[in-house]
This record gives structure tokens, C-alpha cells and sequence, in this order.
């Protein structure tokens, strides 16, 4: 008979949530520094339309990538939570082994077929012949399946509650790896239409390796501690029907998000050249720092949302949403905030040409703050079992997103992709979040989540806002505000830390230490 884990005290719940938040952010912190030095060396090592090149191929394989992953990183988080919680390690392999499979077939023939029609793809989308297109997107669609792989096993490995995989395979390991590499081909001179991107997706190889061979021990252990006298393993086909009911939409609704995100790149080098396809890549990878705060929180938070959900304890899964939500504004307001001030500065890192896209990156900063002041809704939804709702949410910001590109970006450029994500992102935020609260009575607008908006606004916001409105302020005068502003925040944060559940953190280590 299933067996229900113990509901554990709040306070622990949540830090422990908040330490995994911790240990993840302090990975993406490394990650997005590793990510945003990659774009500069690409930048600086290769001419803008080369650059454009390369981002428009990568661009492409994260699409594919996305397609080939099924959504299996999601459902393997969810059924292995929920297995573990209800006392069923015996259905845990069978759940892997439908997850995987379908994964490795659909990202070999991905391959194969991308493969044989590449030349076609690049003469239909390229009005105009471009060097070295065919090359780079088939060299860097034969890692489509490893990369596919690589996060399929990093996504179970969170299903057991284990963030350590990710923080070191992933968000230490292969993004670092990509920057050496990626580093050493500017060094040598080498080719950016087939070198480049093979620099940049080789690290895909070890990085699956390991995280495979993590999560078969992790597997193995789950079914030892079971006992001697544990049910037979289930067979694949008994947990065929229900993983695949609850992966499927997400399949669907992850690679709408994956197209949301980086087919506006591929259609600028189509539609307006592959310089502005570097222009605007450089113009909007400040805001994967954000993106990558709200997935390290969403990683550390997944399974135990979807405990909370399994037992139906709508309550505590509401605070772990409010806190989290709070975190994360607590985080990426401030960062959004110095984005938009020094926008123009950070651009000119890229080199000569590149700061013609300072509104671009002042208008999507600003525009992020209503994305991370909903929280993670699309984690919450797939948790509490509602994959096929976030999938027509994604869908609809999809096609709205897709439509807008093609109707904006000939006449506008990339403030027109701007503003075709801009327009995803109020629907693929706003939509879900009205769905929590009708369905499930959650929201994420607590005492954390209002006080860090409020403490951002006040450090950063309001500050910058007087600045560039007296006069057009250099990098020094930027700098004084920041600085100031951060000491200001820093002190209030302390202040309210009871207020902003940050007290978690040392309640879980005493509660360690005994």
C-alpha cells in the first residue's frame, strides 16, 4: 500500500526551499556572467554578420532542442516527486525509461531530417544566399539529441529533491566549458560558421555523460532504501498512458516558450539582415540574468510544489508561491532596474554599433518586472497538474508573438521583435496568473513579493528615474546611484528580513547543525 510522506513544519519547507534557491543562484550567477562573456567574445571575435550568424543558428538549435526534449523534463519532476511522496519507489524506473526513450528517437530524427533539409530551410528563410549557413546549423544539430538528453536527466535528477546535479553539470560546468571553448576559437582565428559553434556545443557531451550517470545511481538507491520485501518495478506500459497525458501538452507549450524566445532572432537575420540579429541579441541577453534567477527558484521549488499538491495542501503550496515570488523580485527588480540605467554602457562592451540598441533594452527590462512580479505561474500550473492549460496559455502567446514579429520587424526592426515579446510575455503571465487564483485561490501577491517591489522601486527605480530626468547622466553619475541604491537596499532587506521569509535560510541551518 502507498505510503504519505509526513507534511513537514513550514518553516523547514521553505528553507530548504530557500537554500536549493541559493545554491542555484549562486550557479546562474556564474552562468549568466559565463553567458554574457561568451556573446561579447562572440562579438568582438567575429564581424556583426557572423555574429549574427552565429546567434541565429543557436538560436535555431535551442529550438530544436527545445522540440526534442517532450516536455519529459517537467513530467519527470513531477511523477518522481509524486512517487516519492506517495511511497511508490517501485514506479520511479518505469517512469524514466517512457520519459527517455521517446526523448531519444524524436531528437535522433530531428537530427536526420534537419540534416537533410538544411539547404532548403536556409535558401527559404534567406532571401539573399548567406556563407556558411548550411554548415553551422548542421554542425550544431548533430548535439540536438546529447543536449536533449543532458537536461531530460538533470530535470529527473530534481524530481528526487537533488539540486546538486544541476548547479554542477550544468550551471557550472557546461556553461563555463562553452566560454573556454568558445574563447579559444577567438584566440585561433577559427572559422565562425563551423568551429564556433562546434566550440560551443561540444561541452554538451560530458555534461550528459555525467548527468545520466547521476541520475541511474539515484534510481538505484530509490529502489534499495524501498526495503527487501518492495513491490515488483512496474512495467513501462502501465506508466506509458499517464506520463505522456500529463508531458504532452507540455512538449507542446515548451517549445512555444523556446519559439517565443528565439525566433524573433532568426526572423530579424531573415527579415532585416544578420546584423541586426546580432544587435538584437546583444540588445536582449541582459535579461537571461532574470530569466535565470526565476528558473534557478522554479528548479528548487518544483518538487516540493508538487508534494504539497499531491496531499492537496493548497496552503502551504500558496506560501511556498508568495515566498518565492518574494525572492525573486527580491533578486531580478534591482537587476532590471540597473539594466535599464546603464543600458547604454553595457551595450558598448560589445564593440562599435552595438548601442543602437539601448531602447530595446530599456523597454524590455521594464517590461520583465511584470513577468517576475507574477512569479513562476507555469511552474505552479504544471504542478498542480493543469499541463494542458499552460500549454494553450503558451500556444496563444506563441501565435501572438509570431504573428506580431512578422508584422513588425520589416517596417520597425528590433524595437518590433521588442514588442512582439513584450506582447507574449503579458499573456503568458497575466492569463495564467488570473487561472491560480480562479482555480486554486493562489497568487503570489504576499507581505515578501509586495515589500521587495517596493524596496527595488525605492533603491533603484526612483533614483535613476530623477537622474535621466535632469540631465543624461554619465557612468560615473550612474555608478553613484547604484552604489548608494544598494547600500540603501541591502540595509532595508536586513531590516525586513522576517518580512521576506530570509530568516529560512538560518532556521534550516540550526535545524542541520542538530
Amino acid at each position: 500500500m502507498a505510503t504519505v510522506t509526513p507534511t513537514r513544519p513550514a518553516n523547514t519547507e521553505l528553507g530548504g526551499a530557500a537554500r536549493h534557491g541559493v545554491l542555484n543562484l549562486l550557479g546562474v550567477a556564474v552562468a549568466a556572467i559565463a553567458g554574457f562573456g561568451l556573446n561579447i567574445v562572440v562579438a568582438r571575435g567575429w564581424s556583426m554578420t557572423e555574429a549574427g550568424l552565429f546567434f541565429a543558428a543557436t538560436s535555431a538549435f535551442m529550438i530544436a532542442y527545445a522540440a526534442a526534449r517532450l516536455g519529459t523534463g517537467i513530467g519527470s519532476v513531477y511523477f518522481i516527486s509524486r512517487y516519492r511522496t506517495l511511497g511508490q519507489p517501485e514506479r520511479i524506473r518505469a517512469s524514466v525509461l517512457v520519459g527517455l526513450l521517446p526523448l531519444l528517437l524524436v531528437g535522433v530524427l530531428l537530427t536526420v531530417v534537419g540534416w537533410l533539409l538544411t539547404p532548403q530551410v536556409v535558401e527559404l528563410t534567406f532571401a539573399d544566399p548567406v556563407p556558411g549557413a548550411v554548415p553551422a546549423v548542421r554542425a550544431l544539430l548533430l548535439f540536438v539529441p546529447v543536449a536533449a538528453l543532458s537536461d531530460f536527466a538533470l530535470a529527473a535528477c530534481r524530481g528526487f529533491g537533488k539540486m546538486r546535479p544541476l548547479l554542477l553539470i550544468e550551471r557550472l560546468g557546461r556553461t563555463v566549458l562553452q566560454l573556454l571553448a568558445v574563447l579559444l576559437a577567438a584566440a585561433f582565428g577559427l572559422s565562425a560558421t563551423t568551429a564556433l559553434p562546434l566550440a560551443w556545443a561540444l561541452p554538451y557531451v560530458p555534461a550528459a555523460l555525467v548527468a545520466v550517470l547521476w541520475l541511474a545511481q539515484l534510481v538505484r538507491r530509490a529502489e534499495r532504501a524501498a526495503g527487501p520485501g518492495r513491490p515488483a518495478p512496474v512495467g513501462w506500459r502501465e506508466e506509458f498512458g499517464p506520463y505522456w497525458r500529463y508531458s504532452g501538452p507540455r512538449a507542446l507549450s515548451g517549445l512555444a516558450q523556446m519559439v517565443v524566445q528565439r525566433l524573433d532572432i532568426v526572423l530579424l537575420g531573415a527579415l532585416r539582415g544578420l546584423s541586426e540579429a546580432a544587435l538584437y541579441t546583444a540588445a536582449t541577453r541582459f535579461l537571461t540574468l532574470g530569466q535565470l534567477s526565476g528558473q534557478a527558484l522554479s528548479t528548487a521549488v518544483q518538487h516540493r510544489l508538487a508534494e504539497h499538491l499531491a496531499r492537496d495542501d493548497r496552503a502551504a503550496a500558496g506560501r511556498l508561491y508568495q515566498a518565492a515570488t518574494g525572492w525573486l523580485v527580491l533578486l531580478t527588480w534591482p537587476a532590471y532596474l540597473l539594466f535599464a540605467s546603464f543600458a547604454g554602457p553595457m551595450l558598448a562592451l560589445f564593440g562599435s554599433g552595438y548601442d543602437a540598441g539601448r531602447g530595446v533594452t530599456v523597454y524590455l527590462a521594464l517590461m520583465m518586472l511584470v513577468a517576475t512580479g507574477c512569479g513562476m505561474v507555469d511552474t505552479v500550473l504544471n504542478m498542480a497538474g493543469k499541463t494542458a492549460w499552460t500549454f494553450y496559455n503558451a500556444l496563444s502567446g506563441t501565435l501572438v508573438n509570431v504573428v506580431a514579429n512578422v508584422l513588425l520587424i520589416p517596417h520597425y526592426g528590433i524595437m518590433g521583435a521588442a514588442v512582439a515579446w513584450s506582447a507574449s510575455i503579458l499573456i503568458t503571465n497575466l492569463v495564467p496568473l488570473f487561472q491560480l487564483h480562479r482555480a486554486f485561490r493562489l497568487h503570489p501577491f504576499g507581505p515578501a513579493t509586495l515589500t521587495a517591489a517596493g524596496l527595488a522601486l525605492a533603491c533603484f527605480g526612483l533614483p535613476s528615474l530623477v537622474l535621466h530626468t535632469v540631465t543624461d547622466p554619465g557612468v560615473v553619475a550612474l555608478l553613484v546611484v547604484a552604489v548608494l541604491g544598494a547600500a540603501g537596499y541591502a540595509a532595508a532587506v536586513w531590516r525586513l528580513r522576517e518580512v521576506l521569509q530570509l530568516d529560512n535560510l538560518r532556521t534550516l541551518r540550526r535545524g542541520r547543525r542538530r
